[in-house]
């Protein structure tokens, strides 16, 4: 290995040599594919077969290795994997071994911050009453964290309260640069069990989302493989207009690269642009990487990147210890350099205007003039003019108005422009509409002391934003009830719709009854809630009256750049953001959990949260081979994680619900599933229980529900436990992108315990994919122009499967042949979506719990 020495002061530092590895060719590679390298070398990868692929010479054929220095996980993602690390820990145990070996090899942080629900809003004790239920709701599984952490060495737990993963990450935990005692560095790089992980990459931290399962393998000292990434570059110039934001840019850039189709790429931004973009603003940009599709949205580290570090109070030394060893290693940024990416697009700032994505994709950016327009097409009928008495709730109402989201709430700017509009619309005499749920939760606990100090904070609470704690609430479904007067308006069948400042808007994900969202900026969010509907343009037409009677218009209450500048100026106190965390880390309800302090977490069998996992057992056997299966649902086109795996609040006459409830659960606080990620019983049920999806193999099928080829009608899980015990295998089918949205790996896990042995798709999203094969099932890819929803597929079709053990290879061609019951066939030309042959020897072994169980049981 070849190491540069690097002099800082009187010490010495010892990094990768990239400037001899790579010659004339380091500042013409991207600068994640540079991070790559380095790390594929640190990692004890050859750096030959690298530099042939980059050359042209067999890329399909190049693997990569990636060893992160550290994982991040949160409350919801590391429930089941710590689940699965019990239950290994139980296997080893029983068979003989030592369970304590199971242990991390690296630093795992987790945050609690997906569990937090709106329950009080409008209201200044909200932020104390939603934490008082969240602790009352979740303390089983809570304890359960904490016996983890005081387990597995390495894991810390941050309480609730302290923010959301990743801004803790953002403003806490990225170094940019780790230094061993032996003063050996490198650059810092993760890898996160949220699909929003690549927020990151708007400081210069090279990370990606992956599920839980793909991290249960790092955890336990195994390196990713990755097949040498595709690039895209976005060239970046001109400067952003005062009024408009990071949220403009972000939603801009979403739509672009989503029509590119850059799944699993890795993009980077370059071009004198990028310099005129604070760290606050990339991040914004870095977060949405998963909803263009990318595994990341890298920026380059620059002095905006040291100035952040400096505000957020890291040590200035090692600022500038940065800015020394990434010149070195030729990873500085340039903004007069053009690397060469597979692809380019490029981006005027200056061209962005203010605008919303929606109403059911975050790649569908519109105008705001279009809101109305875009309700119509996706409900089929046009809105009803809005009646004039200002009480009735109008078709294409504001229901909920979120400022929520690390996305946007992460960069103080945007907060203070929310705080701005605001003050100005109080000023008017404005305030929103009497049946829009209003909220703030900032992702991290400095934003209060910011606001109060900016002198806002009474604005937005006058205007119901009061804060309702620290946590990602709407953004993942945790809205809480919805008023009753909207829910009587779903019921007499009016459009409603949510505006939030998130990165999300499925159909049912800020809430099972909401189909309708629109993504926005936070002063923009607040704008609509003081509008209360969709109608018209918010950006031209009057908001209300002032009290004088004169027509209050966007414009007359939209924040100043050079204001929200000064008011952020005199707002930031140095040393805020760290002594805010270590304030809100000090909790005496996390303190006050009782938990077991066992080398094996003792299971109670009358638990509802936490069940012994299924599948983490040394029994499980490869899914691979020759067989015949039968279609157990028939999907579309777009089925999220979200679709498939159960999210949101948990209904009284849902089947998870009514299995709470036989198990001494109240029916009127069921909570939501995602506090049941360590239960198989209750994720089970769920599935596919979202409304939006629909089974093609019959029409009129409920979305939970399949056909069996006796004709009887059952929901999916009763269905495949009776296919299973029949002697059946089973299939899914589906369209393009599937399993985009979350990193959720029950999505995966869920299908495995339905018994499906393969998932056949047009297309799939790149951490869903990694998580199927997490599981042992193997996702084929359809190669030519079949699609499965119009392929008039029935419950008494048959496919066969040839996919022997020994047979499997990376994109290796494996058609499926499709049988009718009339004896005619059809191929399916298919191939297998697997990219590297660790992905192989998963598939061969049975998946990530078995690949881990042996090397513990050897």
């Amino acid at each position: 290995m070849t190491y540069l020495p690097v002099r800082f002061g009187d010490q010495t530092f010892q990094v990768i040599d990239l400037p001899k590895l790579l010659g004339n060719k380091l500042f013409s590679l991207p600068v994640v594919v540079r991070l790559l390298i380095e790390n594929h070398v640190r990692a004890g990868g050859a750096l030959d077969p690298v530099l042939e692929a980059l050359n042209g010479q067999n890329p399909s054929q190049c693997e990569m290795l990636f060893r992160p220095n550290r994982l991040l996980m949160h409350d919801t993602t590391c429930t089941p994997a710590l689940a699965d690390v019990a239950g290994m820990r139980d296997a080893v145990a029983e068979a003989g071994g030592d369970p304590a070996i199971l242990s991390p090899t690296l630093p795992v942080d987790v945050s609690v911050d997906h569990s937090l629900a709106v329950d009080t809003y409008a209201s200044v004790d909200a932020f104390g009453r939603n934490a008082k239920n969240e602790y009352a709701r979740n303390s089983e599984r809570y304890a359960f964290m904490k016996w983890a952490s005081q387990t597995l060495q390495g894991l810390r737990v941050h309480p609730p309260g302290t923010g959301i993963m990743h801004t803790i990450n953002l403003e806490q935990l990225a170094t940019l640069l780790e230094i061993s005692d032996d003063n050996f560095a490198h650059p810092d790089m993760l890898l996160g069990t949220d699909s929003h992980t690549p927020m990151i990459n708007g400081i210069g931290v090279l990370g990606w989302g992956v599920g839980g399962l793909e991290a249960e393998t790092v955890m336990f000292g195994q390196t990713v493989s990755l097949a040498l990434p595709k690039t895209v570059g976005v060239h970046l110039h001109g400067t952003l207009a005062s009024g408009t934001f990071a949220t403009d840019l972000a939603l801009e850039i979403t739509h672009r690269l989503r029509a590119m189709d850059v799944t699993g790429q890795f993009v980077e931004f370059f071009g004198p642009g990028v310099s005129s973009l604070s760290a606050d603003t990339r991040a914004v940009i870095a977060n949405m990487a998963p909803e263009y599709g990318a595994s990341t949205g890298y920026f380059p580290v620059d002095q905006n990147t040291l100035a952040y570090l400096r505000r957020t109070g890291r040590d200035p030394v090692h600022c500038d210890r940065i800015e020394t060893v990434y010149r070195a290693m030729g990873l500085w940024f340039d903004p007069d350099a053009s690397p060469e990416f597979d692809r380019v697009i490029d981006i005027d700032l200056s061209t962005i205007s203010t605008v919303i994505s929606g109403p059911q994709r975050p790649q569908d950016r519109c105008a705001p003039a279009e809101a109305a327009k875009r309700v119509s097409q996706t409900i089929g009928r046009p809105l009803h003019p809005v009646d004039q008495n200002a009480d009735v709730i109008p078709d294409g109402a504001v229901g909920i108005a979120a400022i929520t989201s690390c996305t946007n709430t992460s960069d103080p700017s945007l907060l203070i422009a929310a705080g701005i509009l605001a003050r100005n619309a109080q000023a008017r005499g404005l305030s929103p509409a009497s049946w829009v749920k209003t909220s703030l939760a900032p992702g991290s606990p400095s934003a209060r002391g910011m606001l109060e100090r900016a002198g806002l904070d009474a604005n937005l609470s006058a205007l119901g934003f009061d804060v309702v704690g620290h946590g990602c609430t709407t953004c993942i479904g945790n809205s809480g009830a919805l008023p009753d007067v909207i829910e009587q308006a779903l019921e007499d069948g009016k459009a409603i719709a949510a505006v939030l400042s998130g990165n999300r808007n499925f159909p049912g994900r800020v809430h099972p009854k909401l189909d309708l969202g629109f993504l926005a900026s936070p002063p923009l969010v607040v704008a609509y809630a003081l509008k209360g509907n969709l109608h018209g343009d918010i950006t031209a037409d009057a908001l209300g009256t002032d009290a004088d009677g004169q027509p209050v218009y966007l414009s007359d209450i939209w924040p100043d750049q050079d204001e929200i500048d000064q008011i952020f100026s005199r707002s930031h106190v140095d040393g805020d953001v760290p002594q805010s965390f270590a304030a809100a880390s000090r909790s005496k309800a996390w303190d006050g959990i009782q938990t077991q302090k066992t080398v094996r977490f003792q299971w109670d069998e009358t638990s509802r949260n936490l069940r012994r996992p299924k599948f983490a057992t040394s029994h499980q056997t490869s899914r691979l081979g020759h067989y015949v299966a039968k279609p157990l649902m028939v999907l579309g086109d777009d089925i999220t994680t979200d679709h498939i795996s159960p999210a949101g609040a948990i209904s009284a006459d849902s089947a998870a619900g009514e299995w709470l409830i036989q198990h001494g659960a109240p029916p009127t606080d069921l909570n939501v599933y995602a506090a049941y990620r360590g239960n198989w019983e209750v994720m089970v049920r769920g599935l596919f229980t979202n409304k939006l999806v629909r089974n093609h193999l019959k029409p009129g099928l409920a979305p939970n529900e399949t056909i069996l080829s006796s004709g009887q009608v059952l929901p999916v899980f009763e269905a495949a436990q009776v296919l299973a015990d029949s002697g059946e295998n089973t299939l899914l089918l589906s369209g393009e992108r599937y399993g985009m949205g979350s990193s959720r790996d029950w999505a995966a896990k869920g299908v495995a315990l339905l018994g499906v042995r393969t998932v056949i798709a047009r297309s799939f999203e790149r951490i869903h994919r990694t998580n199927l094969i997490g599981m042992g099932i193997l996702p084929l890819q359809i190669s030519g122009d079949f699609d499965p929803q119009n392929a008039g597929i029935t419950a008494d079709d048959s496919f066969a499967i040839n996919a022997p053990v020994s047979e499997l290879q990376v994109r290796a061609s494996m058609p499926v042949q499709w049988m009718r019951p009339d004896g005619t066939d059809q191929i399916i030309p298919c191939h297998a979506a697997v990219e590297t042959q660790q992905e192989v020897d998963l598939l061969r072994l049975g998946g990530v719990l078995p690949s881990i169980l042996s090397t513990c049981l050897d």
